[in-house]
């Protein structure tokens, strides 16, 4: 069984459970220890199998690359045109003008009307009928029904109509040149009519673009919409009903520490009113975030912290090796300081008096947490246990696959708990 943070691991990992209260058993994997770097390097190593075939799309939908194939092929149409009907005793001069008009390919984008005009030539005089046709289909796309069309497409009309040498053409009866000039209407036509037709293709495909984006920018105000009226009401429950209880907890804290005998007392009184006053201060900044919709990172905690969160925890701490690097994203710090803070809670809840040991140490582009602890304290396992919902650990698997990381828990060798999470530091 794998969980979808892990994917296809081929790692020895084998299903457990960790120690929960009756009736919320949460299901988590172990990670056999010394397997941690394993699992970051096939993390940083693993690659799209298909991602030569992505680039390839990429340079194929480039707009340069595919004007650049597109020259190319009208080029090589133009010449297999004039290739296969010149005839074996051409005039030099007739071969010159076609080859011409087919160089002239290169310029029909950025100067269609002038590449109509080089092929003029080549196509009276020579044989260069589909350089014209390519060229005069250009211009119309990007000319539409104005002059430079019309003056082109009686050109190219002429080109077709009249037949060099102008000796051939004078003898030519009016069957001939009706004949002529009916064809003449066809290539000079066909190309103007699919020229038209590709430009308000383009444009219908922009407007329908246009309409689309419309539509998103309306589906996306509609969402912030209903997702405004959503934090308003989780932040008025929060403030309603968390931040009341949270209040008397603080209250009642500071009441005991007034009235408390003996100095063991009064000290844990006054550490439960700091966390709780720490608790309200996080929830006020939490509820300020809800309501405006904006995201601070002030406001939530980072690795910068983790020494403060160490000194105030009721578990004893190792911190064996800390290693972060220099430029650790601002949602990878906060992430990893929950997952710390996450750890030594559940510790608390359900292993009390067991030690932890913490590390945190690069692997390749990964960025890896380790909270592992050990037996619970035989004394204090006995006592009660502190209510748990089960979605600690699972908050923490969500942070980790939404930064792109990997999460793995579960129950060490020695009856101890281990918690390794890799977050990618690059991208």
């Amino acid at each position: 069984m794998r969980s979808a943070a892990t994917g296809d691991s081929p790692l020895p990992i084998h299903e457990d459970t960790q120690a929960k209260p009756r009736g919320s058993t949460v299901v988590t994997h172990t990670l056999t220890a010394g397997h941690a770097g394993e699992v970051t390097h096939q993390v940083t190593r693993a690659r799209n199998p298909y991602a030569s075939l992505d680039r390839f799309k990429q340079i194929h939908r480039h707009p340069g690359a595919r004007n650049l194939a597109l020259d190319a092929l009208a080029v090589i149409v133009a010449v297999a045109d004039v290739w296969l009907v010149i005839p074996e005793k051409a005039q030099p001069y007739s071969i010159v003008l076609s080859g011409v008009a087919c160089t002239a390919m290169v310029l029909r984008r950025r100067f269609p009307f002038l590449a109509v005009l080089i092929t003029i030539p080549g196509f009276l005089a020579g044989w260069a009928q589909l350089a014209a046709m390519i060229a005069l289909c250009t211009l119309a796309r990007r000319k539409l029904w104005m002059w430079q069309t019309m003056a082109a497409a009686v050109l190219v009309w002429m080109s077709r109509y009249v037949r060099w040498p102008l000796s051939e053409f004078a003898e030519l009866n009016w069957r001939e040149h009706v004949l002529n000039g009916l064809y003449g209407i066809l290539v000079a036509g066909m190309p103007i009519a699919l020229g038209l037709l590709m430009a308000l293709r383009k444009q219908l495909s922009d407007r329908l673009a246009d309409l689309a984006e419309s539509r998103e920018r309306e589906r996306q105000l509609h969402e912030q919409t209903i997702r405004a009226a959503e934090r308003a009401s989780l932040a008025r429950e929060m403030h309603d009903v968390v931040s009341h209880q949270v209040t008397l907890i603080a209250m009642q804290a500071g009441a005991l520490a007034v009235s408390a005998h003996d100095e063991e007392s009064r000290q844990g009184a006054n550490t439960i009113r700091q966390l709780s006053k720490r608790t309200l201060d996080e929830l006020r900044d939490l509820v300020g975030v809800l309501r405006s919709g904006t995201f601070d990172d002030d406001v939530h905690p980072g690795l910068e912290e983790l020494p403060q969160l160490l000194r105030n925890s009721e578990v004893p701490v190792e911190l064996a090796e800390q290693v972060v690097p220099d430029s650790v994203p601002p949602a990878v710090s906060r992430a990893a300081y929950r997952t710390v803070q996450e750890a030594l809670t559940n510790i608390h809840k359900h292993s009390p008096g067991a030690k932890a040991v913490i590390r945190l140490f690069p692997c390749g582009s990964a960025l890896i947490v380790e909270v592992v602890n050990d037996q619970a304290d035989p004394e204090m396992a006995h006592s009660g246990r502190l209510p748990s919902g089960g979605h600690g650990l699972l908050g923490v698997r969500e942070r980790a696959v939404l930064l792109g990381g990997t999460f793995h828990a579960g129950h060490t060798p020695d009856g101890g708990f281990r918690v390794c999470v890799t977050y990618p530091t690059e991208n």
